[in-house]
C-alpha cells in the first residue's frame, strides 16, 4: 500500500470550550489539488493553519512523507503559503519580493537570479520585474505572491482564500492561472475557499467542512451526483427538497410518496429506510 504524501490524522483544535476542528483525518497523495470548502467558521482555515504550523492542534498529528511536523517550527516546514492579502513588501521590487525566500535561505546569487526569472515567467510577469507592488493590479500582486511562494520549490503550497478580494472576472482569470501552474509544476496544493464554483473548477478532490467536521470528501462529481447527506446536497449546486414517505424498496431503489399522494419510483437512497419512514427527496433543477 502506498503511503500518503501528506497525512492529517485525527486533528482536533479547541479554543477554550469551543471545538473548532473535530478529529479531522485526510490523506493527500503527492501532486493533488485538494480544496477545503465550507461556510465561514466550519474549521477549514484552522485545519490549514495546523498544517502550516501557525496553530498547534490540541490533539492529532500532521505527517509529511510519514514524518510528523508538529515539532517543526512553521518557518522550517518548507511549506509555501499564499494568503487573501498579498503580504508583499512594498519597498521591494517584484523581482526582489520573489527573491526574498531564496535570500533568507542563503541560496547562491546565480540560483536566485535563475529562479526569479523562472517564477516570473511561470506567472507571466517577466516584464514586471522592476516594478513595485503599488504599481500593480490586485491580480498581478496575487501572481507575484504565488511566484514568491513557489520560488524555493516547496513540497506543498497552502492557499487561504487567495482570490476572495478580487472581482469575479479577475478571479476567473487567476483561477485559470493557478490551474495551469499546478499542471506545470505538479506541486501539492491545499486550497481554502467558501466558493463552491471555485472549488469545482480547480480541485482534484474537495473536502466539504461543516461545524469542524468533514461532511464528505471526494471529487466534485462525487459531491454533486452522490451527496452523502442533505447538507452536502444543499451546499453543492442547486437543489429542491421535497418531503416524502418511504413505501418500499424495489430492485434496490426506493419508492416514495409525495405530500400530494404522487408515487415516485427508482429513487437512490443514501441510507437504509424503513417502511413508512419520513425522508427528503432531492431533485436537481436540471
Amino acid at each position: 500500500m502506498t503511503r500518503p504524501f501528506l497525512s492529517i490524522r485525527a486533528v482536533r483544535k479547541t479554543f477554550g470550550g469551543f471545538v473548532a476542528v473535530h478529529d479531522v483525518t485526510i490523506d493527500v497523495p503527492k501532486g493533488e489539488f485538494l480544496t477545503f470548502l465550507g461556510p465561514s467558521g466550519s474549521g477549514k482555515s484552522t485545519t490549514l493553519y495546523a498544517i502550516a504550523g501557525f496553530q498547534d492542534p490540541t490533539s492529532g498529528d500532521v505527517l509529511l512523507e510519514d514524518k510528523s511536523l508538529l515539532a517543526v517550527p512553521s518557518h522550517k516546514r518548507n511549506i509555501g503559503m499564499v494568503f487573501q492579502r498579498y503580504t508583499l513588501f512594498p519597498h521591494l521590487s517584484v523581482a526582489e519580493n520573489v527573491a526574498f525566500p531564496l535570500r533568507v535561505r542563503r541560496r547562491p546569487d546565480s540560483e536566485v537570479k535563475r529562479k526569479v526569472a523562472d517564477m516570473l515567467a511561470l506567472v507571466r510577469l517577466d516584464s514586471f520585474a522592476d516594478r513595485y507592488p503599488g504599481a500593480l493590479s490586485g491580480g498581478q500582486q496575487q501572481r507575484v505572491a504565488l511566484a514568491r511562494a513557489l520560488a524555493y520549490d516547496p513540497p506543498i503550497l497552502l492557499m487561504d482564500e487567495p482570490l476572495s478580494a478580487l472581482d469575479k472576472k479577475l478571479r476567473q482569470e487567476i483561477q485559470a492561472e493557478i490551474r495551469r501552474i499546478h499542471h506545470e509544476t505538479g506541486v501539492t496544493i491545499l486550497y481554502v475557499t467558501h466558493d463552491q464554483e471555485e472549488a469545482l473548477h480547480l480541485s482534484d478532490r474537495i473536502a466539504l467542512f461543516r461545524s469542524g467536521r468533514i461532511a464528505q470528501i471526494g471529487t466534485g462529481e462525487d459531491l454533486y451526483l452522490r451527496p452523502a447527506n442533505e447538507f452536502v446536497a444543499g451546499f453543492i449546486g442547486n437543489s429542491n427538497f421535497l418531503a416524502v414517505e418511504h413505501l418500499e424498496t424495489e430492485n434496490g431503489a426506493a419508492v416514495v410518496r409525495l405530500s400530494d399522494g404522487s408515487i415516485v419510483k427508482g429513487v437512490k437512497a443514501t441510507h437504509k429506510l424503513d417502511r413508512g419512514q419520513k425522508a427528503r427527496l432531492m431533485v436537481r433543477p436540471e
